[in-house]
């Protein structure tokens, strides 16, 4: 594992509400809360490498140059179905401008495969070096589903290091398996967890994040 492309965002706010979404005990919307908590903290991480620019500004007492972020750049979110809808609501209130383009897999239980069933990433992207693309998801687990959202959008030439994974709780498997591939792209976390069962599942984890997120 490279650890210098994984990033682990560990500050107390993140550790309490982990202890609260891995816990047995807590019902869905306990979960829910916790789970939205920890995104909004990985997402103001994850968008360190947005482009800013300065931007005349006039305020009550006097003009002065402030830094933005850049407005002639896109920024996308793409969270992958079901458990990385979790993002999306903070996404959006963190950074208002972002599209949202959604990825539907599933996981093949038996293979532990990903399976495709909706794709709503952009056909083209012109100037790909100005997109800038964060890919969320809850658990990484065996890294299939985030590598077949990386290809989608590392095959349209958008430079790696605009694109970002982000998830909760990661397994080193998983890890590896995308490093194999994309050795350059960076994986934002809040746990590196210890490893996975005979049935693909995070230990200690939280078990499925889908069921337990949508109460299903």
């Amino acid at each position: 594992m490279n650890k210098n492309k994984v990033r682990v965002i560990s500050n107390p706010v993140i550790l309490q509400n982990l202890c609260t979404m891995r816990s047995k005990d807590t019902d869905s919307q306990g979960v829910r809360i916790a789970t939205r908590k920890i995104t909004r903290c990985l997402l103001y991480e994850a968008v360190q490498n947005l482009p800013l620019i300065e931007k005349e500004v006039t305020t009550p007492l006097t003009t002065f140059k402030a830094k933005t972020i850049d407005s002639d750049i896109n920024i996308i979110i793409s969270p992958i179905l079901r458990a990385g809808l979790i993002f999306t609501d903070e996404a959006i209130d963190i950074i208002p401008q972002a599209c949202i383009r959604h990825i539907g897999m599933y996981r093949d239980e038996k293979t532990l495969k990903p399976v495709w069933y909706y794709n709503k990433v952009p056909i083209e992207a012109p100037n790909p070096e100005k997109f800038y693309i964060y890919i969320t998801d809850p658990m990484l687990a065996t890294g299939n589903s985030l590598l077949g959202a990386i290809k989608l959008y590392a095959d349209k030439g958008i430079p790696i290091d605009h694109i970002k994974c982000i998830c909760i709780i990661a397994a080193p498997e998983g890890i590896e398996n995308i490093q194999k591939q994309y050795p350059d792209i960076e994986i934002i976390t809040a746990a590196i967890d210890d490893c996975l069962n005979e049935n693909g599942y995070i230990v200690p984890g939280m078990g499925d994040a889908g069921d337990r997120i949508f109460n299903t």
